[in-house]
Formats: C-alpha cells, sequence, structure tokens
C-alpha cells in the first residue's frame, strides 16, 4: 500500500510503499533522540521522492555513510538514507499520512551502541 507524508511546510512530498501493519525503530542516537525520528526502513523502490528535490539539504557526520535530508524551508526531516541501509530509505513516520497504518509497532534500538546493534537493522531495506 501506498502511504504518502511530507516535511512540516509541505515542500517535500514522499510516497513510500508499506504494508498497513508496521514495525518503526527508535533510536536512542545522537541525532535520532534529538530529533524524535522514528524509522520506517524500507528499499530504495519502495520510497519516492514526489516534490522538492530542489528544496533538499544534506547534512553528514561520523563516518560519512548516512545521508540526512532535511528541507531549506522548514528544517524538517522526513527521510534519509541510514548507515545500517545504505541501499535504501529510512522514513520518519511522524512525516506520513497515519490514517491507513492498521498496526505500529514501536521497537527501541540501542543507536548509543551503534557499532555493536547496527547489524540488526541491515536486513530491512531487502
Amino acid at each position: 500500500m501506498k502511504h504518502s507524508g511530507s516535511c512540516h511546510c509541505g515542500a517535500l512530498i514522499i510516497e513510500v510503499e508499506a504494508p498497513t501493519e508496521i514495525d518503526v525503530h527508535e533510536c536512542n542516537c545522537s541525532v535520532c533522540e534529538r530529533t524524535g525520528f522514528l524509522h520506517l526502513i524500507v528499499s530504495q523502490q519502495n520510497f519516492r521522492l514526489v516534490q522538492g528535490k530542489e528544496t533538499i539539504s544534506t547534512y553528514t557526520f561520523n563516518t560519512g555513510v548516512a545521508q540526512h535530508y532535511f528541507c531549506k524551508v522548514c528544517g524538517c526531516k522526513p527521510y534519509y538514507i541510514p548507515r545500517s541501509n545504505p541501499d535504501g530509505f529510512s522514513v520518519n513516520l511522524r512525516c506520513l499520512d497515519k490514517t491507513a497504518f492498521s498496526k505500529i509497532n514501536i521497537i527501541p534500538f540501542d543507536g548509543l551502541n551503534w557499532e555493536s546493534q547496527g547489524h540488526e537493522l541491515a536486513h530491512l531495506s531487502h
């Protein structure tokens, strides 16, 4: 099923193909803890940037593998390429229209200890 979402101002519009019952991960790393990101990790073919490529700003740190995409207008981060799944996308559930989801399971993830825990997410973008 297709789910749509956006940044706060609507400049970035995204679509995600995902079931109506999903698992999302709540990470406690330095970035996610501050932004409240709830990770719905999907493959590249299940993600589409519908609008707003020109309004994207990118932030990287540490290894530079993760590509954090922000709206230049409102600063919202609806999706990014995660270090755990560089072949996919992590979509912020908080930026999606949640009305079509029948069940949302929130799973804690220990991102503070990413080096020993990151492998637990690798299968999610396949």
